[in-house]
């Protein structure tokens, strides 16, 4: 009799609970703002391949003091990154879309073997084309303070 009673207290804040850990479903757009994104990302930082990528940008305002602005500092990057890290990769951890934005968890390697880095980048996303872009880059230590992923 006392476990039914604790089942009947416990069930409806467990219950209650449950809507806050499911992620929420995205709209129409906000799907659609995903793919492009995803896609997008593939064929940039993957396939360092400006041309497919360059459907996808509008004029692509970058935030990122260190990078060129629009499609021809995208442009620029890419033919970067096959020169000089040919073999890197970027695989996405988890994305989260909030309207216009599609934010990305990325773990970068550069060469195989490195550590890489842990990348947040957001987009927003326009009329179907991705207006801006923001980034923040952290190297990923050698030893850390806790026992955390960083994904």
């Amino acid at each position: 009799m006392k476990l039914m009673k604790v089942v009947m207290i416990a069930l409806p804040i467990v219950a209650a609970a449950v809507p806050a850990l499911a992620e929420r479903a995205y709209s129409p757009q906000e799907q659609k703002n995903k793919e492009i994104v995803l896609d997008f990302y593939q064929k940039a930082l993957n396939d360092k391949n400006f041309d497919a990528a360059s459907k996808y940008l509008g004029k692509y305002v970058q935030h990122n003091p260190l990078a060129a602005d629009g499609p021809e500092g995208l442009r620029g990057f890419l033919e970067y990154l096959k020169k000089d890290y040919p073999q890197s990769k970027s695989e996405i951890k988890r994305v989260m879309v909030d309207g216009d934005f599609v934010i990305l968890r990325v773990h970068t390697i550069r060469q195989p073997g490195d550590r890489g880095s842990a990348i947040v980048d957001i987009f927003r996303v326009e009329n179907n084309k991705i207006e801006e872009h923001w980034d923040s880059v952290q190297p990923i230590p050698e030893k850390s303070m806790n026992n955390n992923t960083m994904f």
